[in-house]
């Protein structure tokens, strides 16, 4: 068999599944719980492949990744038989006598598809919420982050039957025949500009599709902060995964009134963190591959450089980088960041930076440090961006009872605990009628019904 034979077998055994099968709250909470186990099984595997594949620390690994998918599972088994009870709503006279109400049905045929930067969590994250919603579900790891998704392959593959889960490895080609079938919802993590390509392609079956994407996230910082503590929370959420995230605070801009001690106050949180030389820091990740380090050196070419800049396509090292003096102009604005590169805005006015935020792509994530009550309202409310935090960096994300998620170019759709259920169900809407009576004012003829219509609808 061909590849693409190989792939559509196992599409068409997952739709003969899918259709025969309506996964119970018992049966789901089954698969929930058998997917933890397979974690915890897997659990040395995925921290040697983490670390091979991006250099990240047993910490990192845990906090960003393995733990967080399992408190996502957790979260779920605690709260879904909630989630699944039918929800009662009120009925309209105009429907008297009735019950209305709405449940939520599997989709069916889910395709989620992960990039390589949180390679664990960005496939088995969503995959939580397809196992809760009652799909079906097929998997395509970013084939960049290869030992990863190899521990992925055999993890899923030797637990679950390939007509519920299985995983597809493999380069873009893969990915492009995935695309062609008629799924029931794809879930796509990665670029916009991948996006668009997922988005074009999906149309054509209209096949309905959440895109968790990026962009560069604004991080403004105000004087009335506490410096050293703004700094450190900014590197953090900054050089997390060598700032290969998708909600780093991609650029700061800083009122002029404290950028100099706010520059310094970064680099010493830099040395704090990982000392003189991150190369040799046991905690600093690496980039992900060679044409990452030579596409990351073109951005703080010609640029002021205040801290850093070093880099090592060998041992896919960037050091670093605060760039200052920087303007919207220059190459490092003109594209996400996406690694370990921090350029710095100087302002003075915030009517300006506001403007200038908003005439660009909307943002996945706004960072804002001011102790300023008034300012953190008025900017959050004037900047649309997919989520915020204030006077933080990365924390929106740790919270399971809110939803993670774009808006324009930064992405559509959301997820992350009761709205990883919603978006991998549908919401079906149940009206209730009785036989008893019949309110006959809706049938032909209408004769003088006009006026008693207006009043029942008015």
């Amino acid at each position: 068999m061909t590849v693409a034979e190989d792939i559509l077998a196992i599409f068409d055994k997952q739709k003969a599944f899918a259709n025969k099968n309506r996964p119970s709250y018992t049966v789901r909470i089954a698969n929930l719980k058998k997917l933890k186990t397979a974690i915890l099984q897997y659990e040395d595997e995925i921290f040697e492949a983490l670390y091979l594949d991006l250099h990240k620390s047993h910490f990192e690994s845990y906090a960003t990744e393995i733990g967080f998918v399992l408190k996502e599972i957790g979260y779920h088994i605690k709260k879904l038989k909630k989630w699944m009870k039918p929800k009662r709503v009120s009925t309209p006279i105009t429907n008297f006598p009735a019950k209305s109400y709405l449940t939520h049905e599997p989709k069916g045929k889910v395709l989620i598809i992960s990039p390589w930067n949180y390679p664990f969590q960005l496939l088995i994250a969503p995959l939580v919420g397809a196992i809760s919603a009652g799909n079906t579900a097929i998997l395509k790891p970013s084939e960049i982050s290869s030992h990863t998704a190899e521990v992925l392959k055999r993890m899923i593959n030797n637990t679950f039957a390939e007509q519920y889960l299985y995983v597809l490895s493999g380069g873009v080609e893969i990915s492009q025949l995935l695309l062609k079938l008629k799924f029931d919802h794809i879930f796509f993590t990665g670029s916009p500009r991948t996006g668009k390509i997922v988005m074009q392609e999906v149309a054509k079956n209209m096949v309905p599709v959440t895109l968790e994407l990026g962009g560069k996230s604004p991080c403004i910082v105000d004087e009335n902060t506490n410096i050293k503590l703004t700094a450190r929370r900014i590197v953090w959420g900054k050089l997390l995964n060598a700032g290969q995230t998708c909600i780093a605070p991609d650029y700061l801009l800083v009122h002029s009134g404290v950028k100099s001690r706010l520059l310094s106050a970064l680099a010493q949180a830099i040395k704090i963190a990982y000392g003189d030389d991150a190369r040799h820091s046991p905690d600093y990740p690496r980039i992900i591959s060679r044409y990452n380090i030579e596409r990351l050196s073109t951005l703080i070419k010609d640029a002021n450089i205040y801290y850093g800049g070093k880099f090592d396509a060998d041992e896919r090292y960037f050091e670093p980088t605060i760039l200052n003096n920087v303007d919207f102009d220059m190459p490092v604005m003109q594209q996400e960041i996406f690694g370990p590169i921090l350029p710095v805005i100087t302002f003075t006015s915030y009517d300006e930076i506001v403007a200038k935020i908003n005439n660009r792509p909307k943002p996945l994530a706004l960072y804002v440090f001011t102790n300023d009550r008034k300012l953190q309202n008025h900017l959050i409310d004037s900047i649309p961006a997919g989520g915020a935090c204030i006077n933080d960096t990365i924390m929106q994300i740790a919270n399971s009872k809110l939803p993670f998620g774009g808006i324009g170019n930064s992405g559509t759709g959301n997820y992350h605990g009761k709205y990883s259920f919603e978006t991998f169900s549908h919401a079906k809407a149940i009206v209730k009628k009785t036989n008893r009576i019949d309110v006959s004012i809706r049938y032909a003829p209408f004769g003088n019904k006009l006026k008693i219509v207006k009043i029942l609808m008015h």
